[in-house]
């Protein structure tokens, strides 16, 4: 008889085959490893009931001088402010049409209503209000007409249809008699700016390519971008704009009500930029900067430009020496991607470098300075900054920088990048989890348009785990109590809260799981029979009266026979370890009674019930010789 204890190397392993990894992890779900010994995660819970529309890509959280907590949240569809579980739209008006601008025409039987206004310049999707407008169509009555309708279908650049809706209920109106050129001769139509897409959408056929990159009639490859928003408090205030757009002003001292408005609007403004890819205030001086922008004096967007405006001075961006306004040019590579707020310096990512700016001040300003050349980066969110390092996912490893790039060493590399979806590189996303030293990264798996896988770096013990899990944006703010996480549910949830999926207002259990590579029982050079596990478990932060997890061993005849089948000997390979009792010390299920056989052996900690939280420690196995065969 021998009496073996088992002690893994804390960290999940897939750059070495199972048999390779021994003594180590090799899967897992849900877990996480604390002080080097695997626990589930902590649960999460919706902030309220409240939901927004769209996909949001873009979380930022700032106080106000009332002390007013916010959170600007940018969908693909709309702009909102979040306050105490609310969602205040604050989406910017494109464009108000004159009184009498706009008609409508309504059809008996339909609730499709056909909208007549020259030039809208809208797409489906987009936001239109309507305001002064009368009856129509027997029970379309004002107030149906009197609201904000998303375009349903185009027609041609002057026509666009909606649907009939109650103001209340929501529910569809239907016309009870045609009406043609109605609605009254007061009729305001508010555009709201156009909405983006949730993914990354292939393009094919005419217009989906560049201009005589193909043969005649053949058409053209290419891709939609997502809505990626970028957005940074100016003081109380909000700067915030969509990549390839303007840029908009949201003035706290309006209230949570009022919409963001064109920073080119605002009193003073001078050459603000007409479109940029991507926006960060300084946190140096307050300077906001646009990257990848027009200069001044031309419309042509330089994909490698930076600008600024003056001290500040959101508004005012025409260089003079009297300011401290200016731009510079990046040469390494042919896009910026991504921009980073880090100590004394901001960092800019091209698409193939690392720059630092430094404010260097008066005639120069802004100094950019070569960090790291021949590396790669995945999207436009996908670094986070922890601990004074910056970490970011590339196009096919990850990196750190501390005052020097690097690449960073990844025991899941091949994992991740094998399994990705390539086409969907916008929609990664890093954020951090600093009171567990974690940076975690969300991604598309290589069936997958919607993210739906993560990976996690822990930068205190220099480990690594992943799992599954569909999220679109992330948020660590010490302003807010848990780390923020944006749904495909259309709301926010608090992560590390409780032990239980909590999305959708009804909890649910979390399964979590973790599998160790293949170690030998023995010298490996003969059979083993197990016939009792002795756990090693704690269940502290369960809510269930009798929090339980699975134990279950999984034998193989050698590293490349598969698993036994069946994995027991006429017995049970698996046992439920329950916590009984919780003073004056946890007590548990003291021994699992198995009969297994074989060379190898994998062991596998599970749970999938409501309430349970567990770390599992060193457990051992009770085992005997079983011959050489």
């Amino acid at each position: 008889m021998a009496l073996k204890k088992l002690v893994f190397k804390p960290g999940i392993n897939r750059e070495v085959t199972r048999y390779t990894n021994e003594g180590g992890w090799y899967e897992c779900d849900k877990v996480r490893f604390r002080q080097g010994y695997p626990e589930k995660i902590g649960g999460w819970e919706r902030i309220s009931t409240s939901t927004y529309l769209g996909v949001c890509r873009s979380l930022w959280n700032w106080v106000t001088l009332g002390s007013i907590n916010l959170i600007g949240v940018g969908t693909h569809l709309k702009f909102y402010l979040e306050q105490g579980g609310g969602y205040n739209d604050i989406t910017p008006i494109r464009a108000t049409t004159a009184a009498g601008d706009v008609t409508f025409a309504a059809t008996n039987g339909s609730a499709v209503i056909t909208v007549t206004d020259v030039g809208y310049g809208a797409r489906i999707d987009d936001f239109v209000t309507f305001s002064g407008a009368v009856s129509l169509g027997g029970n379309i009555t004002a107030d149906v007409l009197n609201q904000e309708y998303q375009i349903t279908a185009i027609i041609d650049d002057d026509e666009y249809q909606i649907e009939a809706k109650d103001p209340l209920t929501g529910a569809t109106v239907t016309a009870n008699a045609s009406d043609t050129g109605s609605g009254g001769a007061s009729v305001v139509g508010a555009y709201q700016i156009r909405t983006g897409a949730a993914a990354e959408i292939p393009l094919t056929g005419w217009g989906g390519g560049t201009w005589s990159a193909g043969t005649w009639g053949t058409g053209g490859v290419s891709t939609e971008g997502i809505r990626l928003w970028s957005q940074s408090n100016f003081g109380e205030d909000l700067i915030f704009g969509p990549r390839g757009g303007d840029i908009f002003y949201w003035d706290a001292t309006n209230g949570v009500a009022s919409r963001g408005v064109y920073l080119s609007s605002l009193s003073g403004a001078s050459d603000v930029p007409e479109s940029q890819n991507l926006l960060l205030v300084s946190d140096i001086n307050r300077f906001v900067f646009a990257f990848g922008t027009n200069d001044v004096g031309t419309a042509t967007v330089d994909p490698m430009l930076i600008r600024w405006s003056d001290q500040e001075d959101a508004t005012n961006w025409t260089p003079a020496s009297t300011n401290q306004a200016g731009s510079l040019r990046l040469s390494r590579g042919t896009e910026i991607v991504a921009a980073k707020q880090a100590r004394q310096e901001v960092l800019v990512w091209t698409n193939s470098s690392l720059y630092s700016l430094q404010y260097v001040g008066a005639p120069g300003v802004w100094g950019a300075q070569l960090m790291g050349d021949n590396l790669s980066i995945a999207s436009q969110n996908s670094v986070a900054f922890a601990s004074g390092v910056a970490f970011w996912m590339g196009k096919d490893k990850f990196y750190m920088y501390d005052g020097r790039s690097q690449p960073l060493k990844c025991d899941v590399r091949r994992y991740v990048f094998n399994d990705m979806n390539f086409l969907q590189y916008d929609q990664v996303f890093a954020g951090t989890n600093e009171a567990f030293h974690e940076v975690w990264w969300f991604y598309c798996s290589s069936t997958s348009d919607a993210v739906d896988r993560y990976v996690v770096y822990n930068y205190l013990e220099g480990t690594w785990y992943y799992g599954n899990l569909a999220r679109t944006a992330w948020l660590d703010s010490g302003l807010r109590d848990y780390p923020l996480a944006a749904t495909y549910s259309a709301n926010l949830v608090n992560h590390e809260f409780g032990t239980d999926d909590n999305e959708t207002g009804t909890p649910v259990p979390i399964a979590a799981s973790i599998t160790s590579g293949q170690f030998d029982l023995d010298d490996g050079d003969r059979f083993a029979f197990i016939w009792r596990i002795m756990p090693d478990v704690t269940f502290d932060g369960s809510t269930a009266a009798s929090p339980a997890a699975t134990m279950t061993l999984l034998p193989l005849a050698n590293s490349g026979s598969g698993y036994n089948t069946p994995y027991s000997e006429g017995g049970s390979a698996s046992g439920t370890v329950t916590r009984t009792a919780t003073v004056p010390i946890e007590q548990f299920t003291g021994q699992v009674n198995t009969r297994v056989r074989g060379r190898q052996i994998s062991l596998k900690m599970e749970s999938a019930d409501l309430g349970v939280k567990w770390q599992l420690g060193s457990p051992r196995v009770d085992m005997r010789p079983d011959g050489r065969r």
